[in-house]
């Protein structure tokens, strides 16, 4: 018989703030080597690149274990939607970060869970507190001081990541639905073979020979995409999302580091006190709906 004690609490805990960490740091080496790819070839190889690399690392690892029976859903228009929601993020994203530095591009994009709680009323018929309420306006302000009339970010291309942040958002409302109904491997497998194939059809449309070098940064964009899935996914089952949500957004400021390192850019002050209110009204809005 095992006998749980606190000092065993607090290492499960650090196993998944620990976890956490090395997720949101793949998830932003995988942000800058789509940034550095998207210099070189289309957006929709690039794309390509990260899903196919994604999905055949999954079918690898699971396939083998639980063979097609991975694939059954019983929300199949669900699955198809929140799949496509994903393609619409990475498209959008990718995009925004051939105009935009990759700490304010991931600001930006992290306004998703604000949007989440907004479109929990009419979507989902959620209650939201005006705590919750609070939060969400403070979300938007933040953006708007990172986006301010007469700063280098104030052009059309702003939009993009901001497109980015809703189809994600539409994307995590569908997730909450189907986690009541399929497994998580489940939906991510469904996800990456779906993105995988519409890809597929697209890509010799803009196809490029790449360079060894760059073959190689490709094989590594799917390969961070799908370790950091399994990294955050084993994360919660660790430690509870309450205690690892203020670690998610650490993703911002490795994206900052990696933006500064590989592409000379340092984000003003102003860009600075931006991306700390879309911070904090994330957490707030996390902290509100814990509350709950």
């Amino acid at each position: 018989m095992t006998v749980s004690t606190p000092l065993s609490g607090v290492n499960q805990a650090f196993k998944g703030i620990l976890l956490i960490l090395c997720a949101t740091f793949l998830f932003s080496s995988h942000d800058a080597l789509s940034k550095y790819l998207s210099g070189f070839y289309p957006i929709i190889m690039v794309v390509w690149a990260r899903y196919v690399v994604h999905t055949l690392l999954m079918a690898g690892i699971f396939l083998p274990r639980s063979g097609l029976r991975v694939l059954r859903t019983k929300r199949p228009l669900w699955q198809l939607a929140r799949a496509l929601c994903l393609l619409g993020t990475s498209l959008f994203f990718t995009t925004a970060l051939l105009y935009i530095p990759l700490a304010e591009a991931t600001a930006v994009n992290f306004l998703a869970p604000v949007l989440v709680t907004a479109l929990s009323v009419p979507l989902l018929g959620e209650r939201v507190t005006r705590g919750q309420w609070i939060a969400v306006i403070f979300g938007f302000i933040g953006v708007l001081i990172i986006v301010h009339p007469g700063g280098d970010l104030f052009t059309p291309a702003v939009l993009l990541p901001f497109c980015s942040a809703l189809f994600f958002c539409f994307y995590q409302l569908l997730t909450r639905k189907l986690s009541e109904i399929d497994s998580p491997t489940t939906s991510n497998f469904f996800a990456g073979l779906c993105n995988t194939l519409v890809m597929s059809a697209l890509v010799p449309l803009f196809w490029q020979v790449p360079s060894v070098v760059h073959g190689l940064m490709m094989l590594a964009l799917g390969a961070c995409g799908m370790t950091a899935h399994l990294m955050l996914t084993q994360a919660f089952r660790f430690a509870a999302p309450a205690l690892l949500a203020p670690f998610g957004y650490c993703q911002i400021v490795f994206a900052g580091l990696l933006g500064w390192l590989l592409f000379n850019h340092t984000p003003t002050l102003t860009t600075v006190v931006g991306i700390v209110l879309i911070c904090l009204s994330g957490l707030a809005a996390a902290w509100q709906q814990r509350r709950k």
